[in-house]
């Protein structure tokens, strides 16, 4: 008995490593396979959701619409773009007032420049405003899940996994050592800023 095809678990990622997962890959020959980007910390994505500030909205577009949004995370910044083909993506954008909290669901997406960069942007399937409870539960489950990723890459299982041995081999040194510390710093730079700012609403006189 074949089930319909079930969706791809979105991966929960902070901007600096999303914007570094610059390797993709199919899992099987077929036309319609999945891709997959790699995350450095050794997990394959399909899917992602993210969740931040939506900084910026921009008509990118020559011939048709083609919205272009900034979604800042504590780390960084997502690049995300919605055209004729993720109408209710692009309907947000062309009508949303910046700032304002998002989440955004939607597929890794890698593009190489002219000078032979590999620029990563997020092609979102649904973009949602949202308030600061949800972006700062989203943050620490992302903290989370982020440290957990380089706890398994760093455990002696993980020499057997497929993934993490991929992640070496196309992020890795000559010696195929991964440099996590810049995802460690990011996910616990992200959950002081988060004590940060729940300090200073506690400290505030009430209105």
């Amino acid at each position: 008995m074949s089930g319909a095809p079930t969706r791809e678990v979105a991966r929960r990622v902070f901007a600096t490593e999303f914007n570094d997962a610059q390797y993709t890959f199919k899992e099987s020959d077929e036309e319609r396979a999945p891709v997959y980007a790699l995350l450095p910390t050794g997990e394959r994505a399909n899917r992602v959701f993210v969740v931040g500030t939506l900084t910026e909205t921009e008509d990118v577009g020559s011939d048709s619409e083609y919205w272009q949004g900034r979604v800042v995370d504590p780390s960084g910044t997502f690049f995300m773009y919605a055209g004729q083909y993720q109408p209710e993506a692009a309907s947000f954008l062309r009508e949303a007032e910046p700032p304002v909290y998002v989440a955004v669901a939607g597929k890794p997406r890698t593009f190489e420049t002219d000078d032979g960069e590999i620029n990563v942007s997020l092609r979102p399937e649904s973009v949602t405003a949202v308030d600061a409870d949800t972006r700062d539960r989203w943050v620490v489950e992302t903290a989370t899940r982020t440290l957990e990723r380089i706890q398994a890459v760093e455990s002696e299982e993980a020499t057997d996994d497929e993934y993490v041995s991929m992640a070496r081999e196309q992020y890795g040194d000559e010696e195929g050592t991964l440099n996590l510390d810049q995802y460690r710093r990011a996910a616990l730079g992200a959950l002081e800023e988060l004590d940060e700012e729940e300090s200073e609403t506690e400290a505030q006189p009430p209105a």
